[in-house]
């Protein structure tokens, strides 16, 4: 049996009408097309692939973590992918936990909340974190300009009662915006605001289903 290249090109389609086109030429070399990545969750792993023009493309068959952005805050920190919670396009890439453009994964919380609390001045998150430990409450001797810039900060400073739930679980929502399969990178940002609130009532349905 003679192996059958991947084409992106429309001759195989039928016309608009329905009718059926004539074949006249043989597969291109620029028409080609690639099997999909399937990247997972796991210890980096990335290969190269030669493309036209002697360009590269990186394909990412497995990633851990990617650089995650908090938009109202301004911040960004590399952060572990834990796992995939949501896919508007098909539940299988859900089971199978494939990182793909536009999936809603499950970050490590860690990084952003350790940023706020050094920026603010503030705990965040701290329902289901347990009970203080012993010299947790002990707070560091900080000097008077110190305090002007934590107090001048205040001001305007609001957190999404949400994000809080979330960060007091060690885990936040964020969608990769990235394409792991061409990039051979999982980067993203953290989701907030009316975005948050749609993909939690998805996940909340999705849940509701289950039981």
């Amino acid at each position: 049996l003679r192996k059958r290249g991947i084409s992106r090109a429309p001759r195989h389609k039928r016309r608009a009408t329905g009718g059926k086109r004539f074949n006249d030429r043989k597969k291109r070399k620029f028409e080609l097309g690639r099997p999909p990545t399937n990247t997972k969750i796991g210890v980096k792993k990335v290969s190269e692939v030669r493309t036209r023009g002697g360009n590269k493309k990186f394909r990412a068959l497995r990633l851990e973590s990617g650089n995650y952005s908090w938009g109202s805050e301004v911040c960004t920190r590399k952060t572990r992918v834990l796992d995939v919670v949501y896919n508007a396009s098909n539940n299988e890439l859900v089971r199978t936990k494939t990182l793909v453009k536009n999936a809603i994964v499950q970050v490590d919380a860690t990084p952003f909340r350790q940023w706020y609390e050094a920026h603010y001045g503030v705990k965040i998150g701290l329902k289901k974190r347990g009970k203080k430990k012993d010299g947790d409450d002990a707070d560091v001797k900080k000097s008077s300009r110190v305090l002007r810039k934590l107090a001048s900060r205040q001001k305007g400073r609001v957190l999404d009662a949400t994000l809080d739930d979330q960060f007091a679980s060690g885990r936040l929502l964020a969608c990769i915006s990235s394409r792991p399969g061409q990039s051979g990178r999982a980067d993203g940002y953290i989701l907030e605001g009316s975005e948050l609130a749609f993909y939690k009532k998805k996940l909340d349905v999705k849940k509701d289903k289950k039981h």
